[in-house]
């Protein structure tokens, strides 16, 4: 089985534009927590001067008072920085849950706007990991190493700048003596996303891997493909595994070297400031401060790197979020309406990635108020070619166009208007029954959700318990099949474009259901355009006219009587369908 191409990962420019768009958003917030930060930091620097200052005063004979009075300040000042830290770090987790809620309700819309024809080709793997585990990891980040880096981010620059405040030339050896940070750090970040976003591919193909062989099992216990599908887990568990043990050595390279990194400045300052105050240069509490403000400076510097990985993760994983939208369809303004209702195709052609073309050179005009039925062999392109009719996905050569108008200029709202696509494949949504049929119609009153669903053959509907208040899904009444796809149609009945395309729209649907179902749907679209890819050949039967496709090319096109004296192709489907040679 092929693998899917992912979607796209928003590059580091878009990311960033993405990250300051979040801080815009809230940005009261932002400068709250960056104003706490540095009150906090700059408490924080108050201990190791003051402290120092009490040892240059008792060397030169201060009293016991004034180092009372000076100990007190350090409890101030501590006191200070805890209340500060505290209050930054609350307004920083509450920052980052905003944040993270818009990040999924962007996602969610972007999702939303996807084309059918990118869903179908990436599958559900791909965009379930992201909208799931990758949108974890970055509201995980905003919420708890956000805050936590910035305090820490704070405290080290505050702290770093007193060492140079109190003592230049202890600042510039406490500064080279950091270098080897900046240089492990440097090699781990040059690595590290490139590195995690492997890894989040590698995961969502995982999962790719395991929703297809669920939603396959009985495919996969019909043919005996087991052994295949599991040989396809364990490759997709192996590389997963690959590119996680990769991400684990980038940490493990990163976290020693550094930790070592920050004990030198501290052994350096002493060595170099115990000479300069044995020649008179420094005072010892001047040396004290110093070596008390890299000691302090070891902490925030620890949870900085500590969360470089989580940040690195989170990065990768913002990308992938924000690299949705490089694959959502772009808004179509509403400036072109069609004049008409006539659905006309001219020389169309369309190829799926990598493959051969299933549509070549379709010409077909279907004339208002018709009914046409599209039929074939499988994989003639019927399905394609319902699509390309209903605007989800665009011809590589040639034109669709509904009343003069091309349908991918239309807008989704304009083009549900003229056009609405029905397939076998059909949603119930959480909810009650009204909400699921309100979602063609929100205006629509419970008369008219009714009377769809009695248009649609739906006489169930009426001897629900709570009547279209009954609520759907796992959690309340599960419908089968047939009922589901009745359920869809009596959408497309409120929903009242006057161009419908059913695509084997009753093909759960038992013989004498699908029978009654579609003399319904006869009735209710009387006046309407319905195109109807068919298997069933009865469909076919009651249709205008019929089109033949063969090979991805339409062959026949007249009404049933004409084509079956006719002789060719249709004639061949319709005497199989009723088992004559």
């Amino acid at each position: 089985m092929s693998t899917p191409p992912p979607l796209p990962v928003a590059g580091p420019a878009a990311v960033r534009r993405a990250a300051l768009g979040l801080i815009r958003a809230d940005r009261g917030a932002f400068g709250g927590l960056v104003l706490l930060n540095c009150l906090a930091a700059g408490a924080g620097t108050a201990g190791p001067y003051l402290l120092g200052r009490i040892i240059d005063d008792v060397r030169a004979g201060t009293t016991v008072a004034h180092v009372d009075r000076v100990a007190l300040a350090i409890l101030c000042c501590a006191v200070a920085q805890l209340l500060c830290a505290r209050w930054a770090r609350l307004v920083g987790h509450r920052f980052g849950e905003r944040a993270a809620a818009r990040i999924r309700d962007r996602f969610v819309e972007r999702a939303l706007g996807l084309p059918a024809s990118v869903v179908d080709r990436v599958g559900p793997g791909d965009l379930t990991n992201r909208g799931t585990e990758d949108i974890a990891t970055v509201a995980t980040t905003l919420r708890d190493a956000g805050p936590e880096v910035s305090v820490s981010l704070a405290q080290a620059l505050f702290l770093t700048g007193a060492v140079w405040v109190v003592a230049p030339s202890l600042g510039a050896v406490a500064l080279l003596a950091l270098a080897g940070v900046p240089v492990a750090v440097r090699w781990y970040l040059r690595r590290a996303r490139t590195a995690y976003l492997a890894q989040g591919e590698a995961d969502s193909h995982r999962a790719e891997v395991f929703a297809a062989t669920a939603a396959g099992a009985r495919t996969v216990e019909a043919f005996g493909l087991r052994d295949r599908r599991v040989a396809a887990s364990e490759r997709s568990l192996a590389h997963s595994h690959r590119t996680r043990t990769h991400t684990l050595y980038l940490r493990s390279v990163l976290l020693p070297s550094v930790d070592f990194s920050y004990v030198l400045p501290v052994v350096a300052v002493l060595l170099v400031g115990g000479t300069l105050h044995t020649h008179g240069v420094l005072s010892l509490g001047a040396v004290v401060t110093c070596a008390l403000y890299l000691r302090q400076l070891s902490a925030p510097l620890e949870a900085i790197l500590l969360w470089v990985e989580q940040l690195q993760s989170s990065g990768a994983s913002f990308a992938r979020v924000e690299g949705v939208g490089g694959a959502a369809a772009a808004p179509v303004p509403d400036t072109v309406e069609p004049r008409g209702e006539a659905v006309e195709l001219r020389g169309v052609r369309y190829a799926y990635e990598g493959g051969r073309e299933v549509v070549r050179g379709v010409d077909l005009t279907v004339r208002p108020g018709e009914r046409l039925a599209l039929v074939g062999p499988s994989g003639a392109g019927k399905t394609t070619l319902s699509k390309l009719l209903a605007g989800i996905d665009a011809p590589h050569a040639g034109s669709v166009t509904v009343g003069g108008a091309p349908v991918t200029a239309l807008g989704p709202e304009q083009l549900r208007r003229h056009i609405a696509l029905v397939t076998q494949e059909h949603h119930v949504f959480l909810g009650s029954v009204r909400d699921n049929l309100r979602l063609a119609a929100p205006d629509a009153d419970d008369a008219r959700l009714s009377a769809a669903l009695t248009a649609v053959g739906a006489h169930w509907a009426d001897t629900l318990p709570q009547g279209l208040d009954t609520e759907l899904g796992a959690a309340g009444l599960r419908l089968d099949g047939p009922r589901a796809q009745q359920l869809a149609l009596a959408r497309v009945v409120l929903a009242d474009p006057h161009t419908v395309v059913l695509d084997e729209a009753t093909a759960l649907l038992d013989p004498a259901a699908a029978r009654h179902t579609e003399r319904a749907l006869a009735a209710v679209l009387r006046g309407r355009t319905v195109i109807a890819v068919a298997h069933r050949l009865h469909t076919a039967h009651d249709a205008d006219r019929v089109a033949v496709m063969e090979d991805g090319r339409l062959t026949e096109i007249g009404p049933h009587d004409e084509l079956v004296a006719s002789g060719g192709a249709y004639a061949a489907l319709w005497r199989s369908w009723h088992g004559r040679p």
